[in-house]
């Protein structure tokens, strides 16, 4: 049997959108588009968030659902001395309290609330779009590196439910970091 490592987190937020608000809009500036912060979202195992612009499309399949800690932002935030970061314009999907994302990513792992759970392989990073410099403030874009979250494809049928929430992870985490970058940043130069 393989060893597991369980994590108290906490689901702050539960995006769905059926349409993109930053992609393709260079030009024309954020797009009004219906987003809904869902108490309780539907995964399909391979298609993602039922309802959410990701759903289904083959080029997503493997990253159909993007989970991020808020403590990302947070520290972001203080670092920058701006914010409090409204965490849905970052329009990741699953936004956590209390997660350790990086060291999943290559890893099959479960997210369970309210008695449902939930399978997902974290694929690759969230990487953030420049649009977070807009969306934000001046400079989130670059201080969001390495802290965008992941991007996961869901590997059963199931549910989300905000609130309290189990991680259970095959690698050992460590929740104190879940807001530090995983990659090096450039320092700014005085």
């Amino acid at each position: 049997m393989t060893e597991t490592y369980t994590y108290d987190v906490e689901v702050l937020h539960l995006l769905v959108s059926p349409s993109h608000a930053y992609f393709g809009r260079a030009r024309d500036g954020a797009a009004e588009v219906p987003t809904t912060d869902a108490d309780r979202v539907e995964l399909v195992a391979g298609k993602g968030i039922v309802g959410d612009r990701f759903f289904g499309k083959a080029a997503h399949m493997d990253a159909a659902v993007t989970l991020m800690a808020v403590e990302a932002l947070e520290e972001m935030a203080a670092e920058m001395g701006a914010g409090p970061f409204d965490p849905l314009l970052t329009r990741r999907n699953v936004v956590l309290r209390g997660a350790h994302l990086h060291p999943l990513l290559g890893q099959e792992f479960e997210l369970e609330s309210r008695g449902d759970r939930v399978r997902l392989r974290a694929g690759r990073p969230a990487h953030p779009c420049v649009w977070m410099d807009r969306m934000l403030a001046p400079g989130a874009h670059a201080a969001m590196r390495g802290r965008g979250g992941v991007r996961c494809q869901p590997l059963s049928n199931g549910a989300l439910h905000m609130g309290p929430a189990v991680l259970i992870s095959p690698v050992p985490l460590e929740p104190e970091r879940a807001g530090e970058a995983s990659v090096r940043r450039p320092s700014r130069l005085p």
